[in-house]
């Protein structure tokens, strides 16, 4: 998982993106697991949930950690029809990082940011694999992603 973690460390070097990187010992796949670890707040974490469009394009839906991305929203967003979540195999193959690890950054890819993402000065995103984070803030997450600020959460 190391690999997948390097991945991104040198993406971020390679494109000058200001943020640190962390690594644990136990996996974060999950909010409650990032919390326990970082000992931080679930809305401290954003999630990236990736889903994939009729004619194979990929999207990432940035929500807060406590919250679900809505694939009704994000079609209504784009004008498109409604997406389906990216299997694990998916977003591996499009991204080339680990469900659980995935940053909204590193890849090709349409990128939306829920606005309650904004509402924190720093957050946590995946760090390329599920035992590592990103601590990035969020002006620097807009500007990496060049993301559409729309609501998409649930």
């Amino acid at each position: 998982m190391k690999e997948y973690e390097n991945k991104l460390k040198q993406f971020r070097q390679d494109n000058g993106i200001v943020g640190e990187h962390i690594h644990f010992e136990k996996t974060v796949h999950t909010v409650e697991d990032a919390c326990r670890e970082a000992n931080a707040e679930p809305d401290d974490f954003v999630k990236t949930i990736l889903m994939v469009t009729n004619d194979d394009k990929l999207i990432g839906a940035v929500v807060p950690g406590s919250c679900r991305a809505s694939t009704s929203r994000v079609a209504k967003a784009l004008g498109i029809e409604r997406p389906n979540v990216a299997t694990p195999e998916q977003a591996l193959e499009k991204t080339g990082y680990l469900v659980g690890g995935i940053a909204p950054f590193g890849y090709e890819g349409i990128i939306l940011i829920d606005p309650l993402v904004l509402e924190k000065d720093f957050v946590y995103v995946g760090g390329g694999a599920p035992s590592a984070l990103t601590k990035i803030s969020t002006k620097e997450l807009l500007r990496v992603t060049k993301a559409e600020v729309i609501r998409v959460k649930k």
